[in-house]
């Protein structure tokens, strides 16, 4: 039997502007409608024809990007707003775990507030007093419980909340990110009492960004995009699609980030081959930049504290910079322990026999986790001349998941740069592992036969 049923629901919320006037009760009640009558730029769908079912006993999971109509389809269950349109049949008692402590009173006692919000959820004056030793002490607040809730932190305030609604001892729980109510030892609390509920044959609804809360607690999932189901069925298979849009999407943020950054840096039109290049064109271009041999005070005192931009002296250049997968595709998004090359298009403007190449790799803080350029690594250089392609093939990204931002830079072997691109390219990594530092070092765990770990 199924403890929640819903039917191609859909939500539709007016937006509201100055330039009209609000509908009356009146006129609603004459019209039928307070939307009937608006044009489509007028509403907005926060659901548009959702349809799943959940199994007594089972937990569902919800996930999707801020504003993808997971908080509203979670009201809708709960009875606190209507659809549009379509249907939904709840079956039991429903607590809902959405806007905690809501019915809370600031002026009087925690205790006072107990009853009031336990009642508020359906119970009985006597079964709130038979748990209310049990809601206290889950909350951690036996030292508070007589003070003000004004008194309280945000913290103690939505623990309270919690407390009291997870002992309502409910048919169906609703939860909508509320993992967040206290410390680390809190949130063990709060998965053990979710871990009890499942076990007494409970049926939970659940709204969260925590991917892997989903995939280890879930029986089902559904992902909301813009208001529409994207994929509803296994929450592996339904995590994976979802992760996978995500990292689409970073990667469009990403690029557009990275040019935007370049578009400023590199004011001066750069010549695209050796032919376009003349005497004139070479001395405006190391003027424009303050490079040349005569003019190094344009170089950055501190290397590792310099903000992104380009200088040099432009005798050569950088043309072009890509990140690439395995695959040879242009990527922002990598995951940890993948292949990243970094492919660099320059131009010698006229001939050069002094150079050398490098890249640098920093974290968002500016901490340098890498650098190395050809000098470095004893290439003695000889000869360039024209068009080139240099690339840097790094065979496993051993970094933990974050954000990285790379400095390309072509210079002389004394450190003299004709053409430095700083932290004008950043890329992603991304990892099931949430790992802390910068280096994922590839490793492995050995133990004894007395040291257990029950299943994930």
């Amino acid at each position: 039997m199924n403890a929640i049923v819903v039917s191609d629901v859909t939500k539709v919320y007016r937006r509201y502007a100055r330039r009209k006037q609000f509908a009356t009760l009146k006129s609603a009640l004459l019209d039928g409608s307070l939307i009937s009558d608006l044009k489509p730029d007028e509403t907005f769908h926060a659901l548009r024809g959702v349809s799943f079912a959940v199994p007594s006993g089972a937990t569902f999971g919800i996930i999707g990007r801020n504003g993808s109509g997971k908080s509203t389809m979670l009201k809708l269950v709960a009875g606190i707003t209507k659809p549009t349109s379509g249907s939904l049949d709840v079956r039991g008692r429903i607590s809902a775990l959405i806007e905690l402590g809501a019915g809370f009173h600031p002026e009087i006692s925690g205790r006072e507030n107990v009853f009031i919000n336990g009642i508020m959820l359906g119970l009985s004056k006597r079964e709130i007093s038979r748990r209310f030793d049990e809601i206290v002490d889950f909350a951690e607040l036996r030292d508070f419980i007589e003070a003000p809730v004004k008194t309280y932190s945000s913290g103690m305030y939505m623990r309270l909340g919690f407390a009291v609604a997870i002992h309502v001892d409910p048919d169906v729980l609703l939860v909508d990110e509320v993992l967040a109510v206290g410390d680390e030892a809190f949130t063990h609390k709060c998965l053990d009492k979710f871990g009890e509920f499942r076990r007494r044959g409970k049926t939970i609804l659940l709204v969260t960004h925590s991917l892997n809360l989903v995939e280890r607690f879930c029986d089902e999932a559904l992902w909301l995009d813009g208001g529409r189901t994207r994929a509803l069925g296994d929450p592996l298979r339904v995590v994976g699609a979802y992760l996978t849009d995500v990292e689409h999407s970073e990667e469009q943020t990403l690029a557009a980030a990275d040019a935007k950054a370049r578009a400023q840096a590199l004011e001066v039109a750069l010549p695209t081959s050796s032919g376009d290049v003349t005497a004139e064109s070479r001395s405006e271009l190391a003027t424009s930049v303050g490079g040349g041999p005569d003019a190094d005070d344009s170089l950055p005192e501190d290397m590792f504290r310099a903000r992104e931009g380009r200088w040099g002296s432009r005798e050569v250049q950088i043309l072009e910079v890509a990140l690439k997968d395995r695959h040879g595709q242009v990527s922002h998004v990598f995951q940890s322990g993948e292949s990243l090359s970094v492919h660099v298009k320059v131009l010698a403007v006229e001939p050069v026999s002094d150079f050398a190449f490098g890249i640098g790799l920093f974290n968002p803080e500016g901490v340098c986790c890498y650098g190395t350029n050809t000098h470095l690594e004893e290439l003695e250089s000889a000869s360039l001349e024209g068009e080139a392609e240099v690339v840097f093939q790094i065979a496993s990204l051993d970094l933990v998941e974050g954000t990285y931002k790379l400095d390309v830079a072509v210079h002389k072997r004394d450190g003299y740069p004709y053409d430095y691109h700083r932290l004008l390219y950043t890329f992603r990594v991304k990892s099931r592992t949430h790992d802390v530092g910068i280096y994922r070092p590839p490793h492995h765990w050995t133990f004894s036969p007395n040291v257990k770990f029950g299943a994930k």
